[in-house]
């Protein structure tokens, strides 16, 4: 290969772009074009002028669905069920793959403690622990056991690392943190996508510690490469080498590629600077093998997904597996668990079938593209199922409140203040929704509030005065018919929160797995760590979330009182459903160590399992402890000390039955 052909293979542009039309045959991977018949046709350009018949990776944004659109990743997390997650990927790569895509740019794995980020939708939520599951689930849906099968696409993981961090929530801002805050709770989703095999990962917009994630060596070498032992490639995020002038760390797009591919970056999105290398090369001051150890990494990617056998995509086929009712029931059984319901007052839910009239109101009652979401691929609104859709195929509306039993109203965000670029420095309803709400209070009918949004809300005012409470998130393609079957009783809720619900903005960053104080948190005493203005603690803790039935824990049984390092153990609590209908409950696991040679979390999650209950049943759950679950980072790596452990296995990471061990040499 030439110089400029190598450089051509490390470079992602738009089909678009100037740049693209002047490259066509050296350019090794598009972005942003779907469509097998439009695919197919760049492709045949684009071979008929490649000296080397090297085909071109297709990538796009798949996040929570092409064409049959899943409920936002938070949402899916809140379904604390990988297996669902795994499956919404494997059916996204299904349409994805037959609209000639064969790289999505997800999943989006970063930790989220400050729901002032707008991303904070894409991933799943503020812990570790069920970050890394779903990460490692969405990886597996996405490549499957081939990848170059038709129902396969490349996974990304993204945004390596610690965006989620960005300083006061402000997208695209710069991160500070310790080494060990870095490894225990940024890096495990990464970790583990790495460890189920995904083929590549994106570089984040961020600085981390003042060197942009897009030449970070330490995390694009020193971790992923050598101590994970990643033989995928790394592609930068949109235009994230250039950025790097911005960032203060190159005075020219050829100094920051040469710096990016230096740290270990392989492609360039879309800013065309890596084509500026081959002046640094012959100039002597980028080594050609570099460059060459980077093509080798793309190329192996293009021979996995099957490129070199087959580069064409069948037209016929998506047709036969688009937005097939397979799909649309995948979709809607996903949003029924999805959903969260926060406060069900006089078992005012379930909403009788019949008997009552109904008004649904809000501005997002009968919003189709809203209920979408942010990166909702190519999904479209008038194949979504709005909520007064939804509830009218149970029961009659009526959009006159006066005449009502009762209201339904759904309130929340627009979706265009989720995702990317919509970081919040509010967290309160938007606009005139709060004086909405106080309205339809005043009006003394009993009133159901359904939140669509991308993040926790600040719903304070809500939470005193409303009787029910349904988060609802925004669940896609057949949201409007879940929220109905959880409305009215079809489907028993069972989604827990995987993010902290502040009172008001003012709290944030908030989370569960926080650091001790030396002065605990105390209403009686001034001088305690709490703010001076608002109660101590959230309004919804991580993990909570009701049904409409209820369950006991007890029976916290120990298999033994101390382990040894090499030893395990394990930790089981009987769950009763004491209710009189069916349900299922997401039994959490939290571990502490309470007196350690450095300050541990509070609690850490460590174990969840969805457990099915008919009414009165009983059944033991357990999990087990390893010595890798009591491990923390330390100038000497990963280390577990001995002592006492407190543990405790509920419903929430407030509530539970609580035990200990001790751990030994």
């Amino acid at each position: 290969m030439t110089l400029e052909e190598k450089l051509g293979q490390l470079t992602q542009l738009g089909a678009g772009q100037p740049e693209f039309s002047a490259a066509v045959g050296l350019v090794g991977s598009v972005l942003y074009t779907t469509g097998a018949a439009e695919t197919n046709e760049l492709q045949r350009a684009t071979l008929a002028k490649s000296r080397l018949e090297i085909p071109i990776l297709f990538g796009f944004d798949v996040i929570h669905g092409y064409r049959t659109i899943f409920p936002i990743p938070l949402a899916m997390a809140s379904t604390w069920d990988p297996a669902l997650g795994e499956l919404a990927a494997h059916i996204a790569a299904t349409e994805a793959r037959a609209a000639g895509i064969r790289w999505t740019f997800a999943p989006m794995v970063d930790i989220a403690r400050d729901p002032r980020w707008g991303r904070i939708a894409e991933g799943a939520g503020e812990d570790p622990f069920l970050g890394a599951a779903m990460a490692a689930a969405y990886v597996r849906g996405f490549q499957g056991n081939d990848l170059s099968a038709p129902d396969s696409v490349l996974a990304c993981a993204k945004h390596y690392a610690a965006y989620g961090a960005a300083e006061g929530g402000r997208d695209y801002g710069p991160v500070e943190m310790s080494e060990a805050t870095l490894r225990e709770v940024y890096l495990p989703p990464f970790h583990a996508a790495v460890d189920a095999g995904t083929g590549t990962l994106m570089a984040a917009f961020n600085s981390l510690n003042r060197v942009p994630a897009t030449a970070n060596r330490h995390l694009l070498d020193d971790i992923l490469r050598r101590e994970w032992k990643f033989r995928g490639f790394v592609v930068s995020d949109y235009a994230g080498v250039t950025e790097m002038i911005d960032h203060g760390i190159a005075a020219t797009p050829q100094e920051a590629a040469r710096k990016a591919i230096t740290a270990g970056l392989d492609m360039a999105m879309w800013d065309n600077s890596f084509a500026t290398l081959a002046q640094e090369v012959r100039a002597g001051r980028l080594p050609e093998s570099v460059v060459d150890q980077a093509v080798r990494r793309v190329l192996r990617a293009k021979f996995r997904v099957g490129l070199f056998a087959d580069p064409y995509t069948d037209e016929t086929r998506a047709a036969a597996v688009t937005l097939t009712k397979e799909h649309r029931d995948a979709a809607r059984r996903i949003a029924q668990r999805s959903m969260i319901l926060l406060k069900n007052e006089g078992a005012l839910l379930p909403l009788p079938k019949s008997g009552k009239t109904i008004a649904v109101v809000g501005p997002f009652a009968d919003s189709k593209a809203d209920m979408l979401g942010p990166w909702s691929g190519s999904g479209k609104p008038e194949e979504t199922v709005s909520v007064m859709e939804g509830i009218r195929s149970v029961t009659a509306v009526s959009q006159a409140m006066e005449s009502a039993d009762l209201i339904v109203a759904v309130l929340g965000e627009e979706r265009e203040i989720s995702g990317e670029a919509a970081s919040r420095a509010s967290l309160d309803l938007p606009d005139d929704q709060q004086r909405l709400l106080q309205s339809l209070i005043a009006s003394g009918k009993p009133v159901v509030l359904v939140v669509m949004s991308g993040r926790p809300l600040t719903i304070s005012w809500a939470a005193e005065h409303v009787a029910a409470i349904v988060q609802a998130w925004f669940l896609g393609s057949e949201g409007g018919n879940a929220i109905a079957d959880v409305l009215f009783g079809t489907i028993n809720p069972s989604g827990k929160l995987p993010v902290t619900v502040p009172r008001t903005v003012g709290q944030v960053p908030i989370y569960y797995a926080h650091l001790p104080s030396g002065r605990p948190a105390n209403p009686g005493d001034k001088y305690t760590n709490k703010y001076a203005d608002t109660p101590i603690g959230p309004l919804y803790p991580f993990g909570f979330g009701l049904s409409y039935t209820r369950f006991e824990y007890s029976n916290l049984k120990l298999s033994a009182p101390s382990m040894t390092m090499n030893d395990r153990l394990t930790v089981s609590a009987e769950i009763r459903n004491a209710g009189n209908r069916a349900g299922e409950e997401i039994v959490q696991f939290y571990i502490n160590d309470p007196v350690a040679s450095v300050s541990r979390p509070v609690k850490e999650l460590k174990g969840f399992q969805r457990v099915a209950l008919a009414p009165g049943e009983v059944k033991r759950v357990e999990f087990t402890v390893t010595r890798q679950q009591l491990e923390f980072w330390s100038d000497r790596g990963w280390l577990a000390e001995p002592g006492r452990f407190n543990i405790w296995i509920g419903p929430n990471s407030v509530d539970g039955l609580q035990g200990s061990f001790e751990l030994l040499h």
